[in-house]
Order: structure tokens, then C-alpha cells, then sequence
């Protein structure tokens, strides 16, 4: 007889909860039915890569972990967006704020921590953020667009990444702190005062020694007032100024708490079937804000709940590095000198380098570095390990010669503990690498990512990872280039490539074919090879729904509240009373909460449940904005010559033309084009993907601007005379794009990739022009409006349908 499988909710969709998730599916794969609840819209995305988001290295689907797939395949019932109120611990249920109950055997709590923002007054003012989530950051790109001034109060880890990023995104960035030098809780002055140096030769502003009194403004913030009676301007300030454990639902809910969730060394609480972990919890009286001692404490949990034998959780020696483009900061342990102990330090101002180990009854307890921080990893596990260095003092400080430290490297990797954190970002051992090399038969650090997550966010550890591959793999290592994603080694042109010589036809089909590592692909590959094969086979292929993101499957934005987004398309911008006032009666009969004019100059129902979208279109009865995938979005136009003194060409008539030529052109990246009726360039054609400005006579016609995170002015592709040649040179220039760039990979990159006199020698033959045209135009004829779709086929319809007002997957 089969035994029944228990209940497990988790509470909190975050990295430390799903981490031991991932865990008990490894070790226990049928032991629960599981459930997890997340406040936030989003499946599990790795937060400490937001930095990285802000300042330009990743984008957010990069920073997914698992995507919705994952969550399906492994059978889990997620519930995003919904955020758990209240805990019956008799009855063993959870209530939602959207009214959703579920019973529990076993109940883990990973509520994580919440930002500490200064009770000061203005506190509340519009522009006064904090950095904790994906909506902070994306506040913070948007402001980045509209103001100029912003002011980081913290100059802490959290704090310094905010501020670079939003030195990246172009605002003047000034770093307020209460302390005499920055980041005082993990450098010491020396390494600290070298760090402030950088960062201002970066850009950075420092008012150090200044404490905060209230915030000015009216409405929205317009500066920062400090008890010395001097001021600062700001149009946003960012508080990073600590966190503190989320122990709401906890406290009112009778489980035991102090500054976080008091635990055991197993992660229990003082309630049976309660267990806590993360930021929120509190063991032996500390509360971790560092992702590796969370998923140690995962990791023990994991194997209790699998019935596996585990040695408690004993606490954690942490490390932390600084993620700042440019800057190699490093610290660990005791950094500063107790009484009994000793110091070493190495200085070099002038190659910017700082080292110092902080050594008590022979063994290093503590090291700061900063400029080269290659030992730290080796650093770090001699503190762990508490190891006897008497002797090697200097050499752990000064290090040796390139050589022989190359011929070392295996050596100091083959003494490290198994349980030694080689990925910080993904909290991967060095026993998982090894493990995934002799057992796993992974011979590449291509396939160390796919099967660890080792490598696989910052890359910081990579040289690591090489070296246990070398130390592991010796022989069978095979240095292989990096493909589209870690289930392959080949690029996106041989993928493309070998399509077409095989004449493949699916998606499954490729992945078996080219031999992908991991059979169901992933959240990066699938959709790719579902473009590339609609790409090359237009008239053949079936589109895979399944391989396409949510926002493409419901042809909607999903919103931070888990409802979406109605953009009903505008041509150029252009509307009329009629249209509007459908709008209007629509808007109001599904109380559409906010009605907001789009930067593309249309209108966008914001907030409509899900099971609304259906009912919606069909009583819009317009064709669909396709304000949400990888296609046309809009066309952008000022008045032009129709009534601009100013104006020398019909731009409203040339942008609707453009707009209905390509509406629901399917294309590797979003595509947004602009028609200015002058050089004035009112439209700002010139930071879209194909921008089109008016001259005496003529058309200038201009290729790969973006106005977003990256903002770039386009290239001048060509000057022509009349509107047939620039229709016939846009759709040479989309079809020529559509066919040779990577998927997601936007105009602006692909024409740096490329190079714009490539493109222009691509597309100088007339002859060629034609071609493309001719191919973009058969696919062009087989598009249908998705909603007219949706709206006439009942089965279309069904996946629309409320299944009791959940979000599952």
C-alpha cells in the first residue's frame, strides 16, 4: 500500500524557501503534496542579482531561477501574489488575502525580512523607495527617466549597489551616510577610504557623517534635510539602510519571536509542524541577511522533512562581496583586531590593492581585500575551518608569483572542505561541483551550470569552477564555447544552421536532435527555437504556446497584483470620440481600475481580472496593442504637416501606414518605430528601433536607438524620397533583423553586434530589398488579431476561465 503523501505549504516564494523545496524534491521526490504562497506576482527570481538588473548586466527573466514550468513540472500549487494573513495551527490551515485555504501536515515559513525605512518625517513622500524588490527597481528605472537627482541614504553593501546602478541609469547619484566611511560593518578604514576613492572616480557623491532629520517636498520629494541644518536636492531617495526579519503572520499567529522567529538547530519552532528559515528566523540570537547561511539552514530542513539523518545547523561564518561593476571587494570574519590578536596588512596604493588578515591564537579569523580579491574563497575556508596557519602567515598575505600559484591552484582547491561555498550567489559546495563532475559526468563549466547553478549569476566563481573541473575531470575536460543557454553548446547561427540543412520542425525535435543535455530544455532555450523555427518555416510551423512566456500565452501584461493589462492598439497615436468613448464604456462596465495613456501614445486598462480579458475584447472590437511580446508595438507620430507649422511630411500618415503594415510581426526583440514630421524630431524617432525623421524632399531613415534601460541614438541607415521606399526599406531592414539576430536580442545591440556598415552593404542591393520585403510580407499574411481568436473559439476561451480565483500552475 501506497502511503499517503503529506501536506507542505511554504510561505514565501524567495530563495531560501524554494531552495529547500528543490532540495526535498532530490531527496524525498513523493513525500508531499506541495504549496507555496508568494506575496509578490513573480515565480522564484534570485534577489541579490537585482543589482545587477539596475545596473545593466542582466535583465529580469535572466534573474528567474525557476520559471512556471518548473513549478508544473515538479507538481507544486502556486499561489503568486497571494500573501498569507493568518495561520490556524490547531486545524493546520493558511489563509490567503485573496480567500484561498490550505491545509498543511507540514508548514515552513520564509517570510524574509523587510527594508527598515527611517522614521523621519517625509518619510512617505512619492520618491522615497527602499531597494528590496523587483518593484523598487523598477521605480527606480522609471524615475531614472524623468529626474536627475537621487540620494542613497546608506552606504552599506545594498546601498552602494543601488547607487551604482543608478549611476548607470544616468542619475546624478549622491551617498548619505551616518558614519565617518562606508561600509563600515565589513571594511576597515584603509579599505574603506580606497573603495569611497573609486566610486567617486565613478561618479559617486559622498556626504559622510550627516544623519538625516525629514524629507522635503510636497507631494513628491524634492530634497533631504539633516540635523546640521544643511540640505541636499533629490528627486529620489533610496533608504538602504538595513532589514528587518518579517515575523507579522509569526507573532499573531502564537509562534515564538524575538527579533526574528525563534528556531532550533532543525529549523523548528516552538509550534509542532512549524518550521522557519531565511531572513525571517532568529537561531542561537541571529538573524542572517546573506544568502549562503539561508540555504545552509535549507539544506538541514530539506533532509529533516525527508526523514534523512542531519546534524543540526550550527550557525554560519558569512563572507560578503561588494557587486560593483569596476570595484573587487571582499571581507570575511573578524576584521577588526580584538584584544590578544595580530594584524597584517599589505597596502599598494598605487595599483589600488589592500590586503589585511586578521590572525588570533594562530588562526586567521577574519580578512579584508580589496582590488584583488582572488583568495578570497581560500581565505574564507581557512576561517571556516579554523586552521592552524602558524608559519604561513605571509604567504596567505602576500600570496606567490603567478606561476606557482597556477601550479598551486589544484592543491589549495583539493584541501578544500567539501561543504566549502564556491557560488555565493547560488549557494553551490564545493562537493555539489565535484559530485556533479565524477557522478554527473559534467566535463565542461557549461554543464556545471546547467546541472549546479555554479557560475550561473555573477560568474565571479567561474576560475573556481574551472579549477575543480581540471581537478575532477583532469583528461576528460573539454573546453567547450558557450551556447544559447546551458542544455547546449551550440550558438544561436549553428542552431539556425542546422534547422535548416535537417529541416527540423519542432522544438522537441531539435532538442533530441542537436542533442540537448537536458530533455525539456529551459526557460531560455525553448523560446528561442520556438522563434527561430516560426522564423524559418512560416508557412509550416505550428506555434508552441507552451514555449512562449505568460505575458505572450494570455497576449497580456501580467501586473504586480497578478491581474493584466488591456492595450488596445491606436494607429499612430491617432483616435477619435467614437473610439474613446468605447473605451470609456468598456473601462467602466469591468471596473478597470486605472485607465493610463501609454509613452506610445495609447491607452492602457490596467488591473482587469483574467477571466475578464475574453469578455473585454470582444466588446472593444479592436485589434490587440500587442503591448506585451516580442512584435510591433507601437509606431509613435507628432502631427507632422497635417498641422505643425513646422512640419514638412505627413508624419501621422507615413506612422499609420508603418503601424498597419506591421502590426503582430512576430521578432526577435520588441520593436518600436517613430515617425517625426521634422528634424525637431517631436516623435524622438531617433532612439527607436526603425526611426523615421521628415527633411525637405525626403525621409531619413534611421536603425537601432533605445530609450530604455541602455539608451542609444540610432544609426543613419539611408535618406530616401518617397513613402514606397521607406516601407520597402523598413520591411528589408525588420525581415533582415528577424533573420539574423539572436532572440531577445534587441536592434541595439544586434547593430553594434554587427556593425551598421554590414547592414547597410545587407541591404544596399534593391534587389535583395525586394526579397526580404517579399518574405516579410508572406508572414505578415498568415498573422491573425490573437483576440479575435480568442474570442471566437469556446476552447480558447476555457483557458481563461476563473478556476476558483487562483493563479496555479
Amino acid at each position: 500500500m501506497i502511503a499517503a503523501r503529506k501536506k507542505l505549504v511554504l510561505v514565501g516564494n524567495g530563495m531560501a524557501g524554494v531552495r529547500t523545496i528543490e532540495h526535498l524534491l532530490k531527496l524525498n521526490p513523493e513525500g508531499y503534496e506541495i504549496t507555496i504562497f508568494g506575496s509578490e506576482p513573480y515565480p522564484n527570481y534570485n534577489r541579490i542579482m537585482l543589482s545587477s538588473v539596475l545596473a545593466g548586466g542582466a535583465n529580469m527573466s535572466e534573474i528567474i531561477i525557476n520559471d512556471l514550468e518548473w513549478y508544473h513540472s515538479q507538481g507544486i500549487k502556486l499561489y503568486m501574489g497571494h500573501t498569507v494573513t493568518s495561520i490556524d495551527s490547531e486545524s493546520r490551515k493558511v489563509y490567503s488575502d485573496k480567500g484561498i485555504t490550505a491545509e498543511y501536515d507540514e508548514l515552513i515559513l520564509a517570510t524574509g525580512s523587510n527594508p527598515f525605512m527611517l522614521p523621519i518625517p517625509g518619510a512617505d513622500k512619492e520618491g522615497v523607495i527602499a531597494f528590496r524588490d523587483i518593484k523598487d527597481c523598477q521605480i527606480m528605472q522609471e524615475t531614472a527617466g524623468s529626474y536627475k537627482k537621487a540620494i542613497v541614504i546608506g552606504a552599506g553593501l545594498l546601498g552602494l549597489e543601488a547607487a551604482r546602478g543608478l549611476l548607470h541609469l544616468g542619475m546624478e547619484v549622491t551617498v548619505v551616510h551616518i558614519h565617518d566611511y562606508i561600509m563600515e560593518r565589513q571594511l576597515d578604514e584603509a579599505a574603506s577610504v580606497m573603495l569611497r576613492r573609486e566610486l567617486e572616480a565613478q561618479g559617486m557623491r559622498f556626504l559622510l557623517h550627516k544623519q538625516s532629520e525629514g524629507i522635503l517636498g510636497k507631494k513628491r520629494v524634492r530634497g533631504l534635510l539633516f540635523t546640521d541644518g544643511s540640505t541636499a536636492d533629490a528627486d529620489l531617495i533610496v533608504m538602504a539602510v538595513g532589514i528587518k526579519p518579517n515575523v507579522e503572520l509569526a507573532k499573531k499567529s502564537g509562534v515564538q519571536i524575538n527579533r526574528g522567529i525563534i528556531v532550533n538547530d532543525y529549523m523548528e519552532t516552538n509550534i509542532p509542524g512549524i518550521f522557519a528559515l531565511g531572513e525571517c528566523a532568529e537561531h542561537r540570537g541571529i538573524a542572517y541577511g546573506l544568502v549562503a547561511p539561508l540555504y545552509e539552514q535549507g539544506a538541514v530542513l530539506a533532509k529533516r522533512l525527508a526523514g534523512v539523518k542531519v546534524e543540526g545547523y550550527m550557525g554560519s561564518v558569512t563572507s560578503t562581496k561588494l557587486k560593483v561593476s569596476g570595484v573587487d571587494v571582499f571581507s570575511a570574519g573578524q576584521f577588526t583586531e580584538p584584544d590578544g590578536s595580530r594584524a597584517l596588512r599589505y597596502q599598494d596604493e598605487i595599483e589600488g590593492v589592500y590586503k589585511k588578515l586578521v590572525i588570533q591564537d594562530d588562526m586567521l579569523i577574519g580578512a579584508v581585500l580589496f582590488g584583488d580579491t582572488s583568495d578570497g574563497a581560500h581565505l574564507f575556508s581557512i576561517i571556516k575551518n579554523k586552521e592552524n596557519i602558524s608559519g604561513r602567515e605571509k604567504e596567505l598575505l602576500l600570496g606567490i608569483s603567478a606561476d606557482v600559484f597556477s601550479s598551486t591552484q589544484g592543491n589549495r582547491l583539493e584541501v578544500m572542505p567539501e561543504d566549502e561555498i564556491i557560488c555565493g550567489c547560488n549557494g553551490v559546495s564545493k562537493g555539489t561541483i565535484a559530485e556533479a563532475i565524477e557522478s554527473g559526468g559534467c566535463t565542461s563549466v557549461g554543464q556545471i551550470k546547467a546541472c549546479t547553478k555554479a557560475s550561473a549569476s555573477c560568474g565571479g566563481c567561474k576560475p573556481l569552477v574551472e579549477g575543480l573541473l581540471q581537478l575532477y575531470a583532469g583528461d576528460a575536460v573539454t573546453v567547450v564555447k558557450e551556447g544559447i543557454c546551458g542544455c547546449t553548446t551550440l550558438n544561436r547561427d549553428e542552431i539556425v544552421s542546422e534547422i535548416k540543412r535537417m529541416k527540423l520542425m519542432t522544438v522537441k525535435e531539435v532538442m533530441n536532435v542537436l542533442e540537448w543535455s537536458q530533455e525539456e530544455g529551459c526557460a531560455k532555450c525553448r523560446p528561442s527555437l520556438n522563434y527561430y523555427l516560426g522564423m524559418l518555416w512560416p508557412e509550416e510551423y505550428i506555434d508552441e504556446k507552451e514555449s512562449r512566456y505568460t505575458n505572450e500565452r494570455y497576449h497580456a501584461n501580467i501586473q504586480k497584483d497578478g491581474t493584466y493589462s488591456v492595450v488596445p492598439r491606436i494607429y499612430g497615436g491617432v483616435t477619435s470620440p467614437a473610439e474613446l468613448k468605447k473605451i470609456a464604456e468598456v473601462a467602466e462596465k469591468f471596473a478597470v481600475p486605472m485607465v493610463k495613456f501609454t509613452g506610445g501614445q495609447r491607452l492602457d486598462l490596467l488591473g482587469v481580472k483574467k477571466e475578464d480579458l475574453p469578455k473585454m475584447w470582444e466588446e472593444l472590437d479592436m485589434p490587440s496593442g500587442h503591448a506585451y511580446g516580442k512584435t510591433l508595438r507601437t509606431v509613435k507620430t507628432c502631427v507632422g504637416s497635417t498641422f505643425c507649422r513646422f512640419g514638412t511630411q505627413d508624419a501621422i500618415s507615413m506612422g499609420i501606414t508603418l503601424e498597419k503594415q506591421f502590426e503582430r510581426l512576430n521578432t526577435p526583440g520588441k520593436v518600436k518605430l517613430a515617425v517625426s514630421g521634422c528634424p525637431r524630431n517631436c516623435a524622438e524617432a531617433t532612439i527607436k528601433d526603425f526611426g523615421v525623421v521628415a527633411i525637405d524632399g525626403g525621409w531619413e531613415l534611421h536603425i537601432g536607438g533605445n530609450g530604455g534601460v541602455h539608451v542609444r541614438a540610432t544609426d543613419l541607415l539611408c535618406v530616401v524620397k518617397t513613402e514606397e521606399e521607406v516601407v520597402e526599406w523598413a520591411s528589408a531592414f525588420l525581415q533582415y533583423y528577424r533573420e539574423q539576430a539572436g532572440w531577445n536580442e534587441r536592434t541595439a545591440h544586434w547593430v553594434e553586434r554587427v556593425g551598421v556598415d554590414n547592414i547597410k552593404k545587407a541591404l544596399e542591393s534593391q534587389e535583395e530589398r525586394l526579397a526580404l520585403k517579399e518574405r516579410i510580407e508572406t508572414v505578415l499574411g498568415l498573422t491573425t488579431d490573437p483576440w479575435k481568436q480568442i474570442v471566437n473559439e469556446p476552447e480558447l476561451r476555457k483557458n481563461f476561465e476563473a478556476i476558483a480565483q487562483i493563479e496555479s500552475v
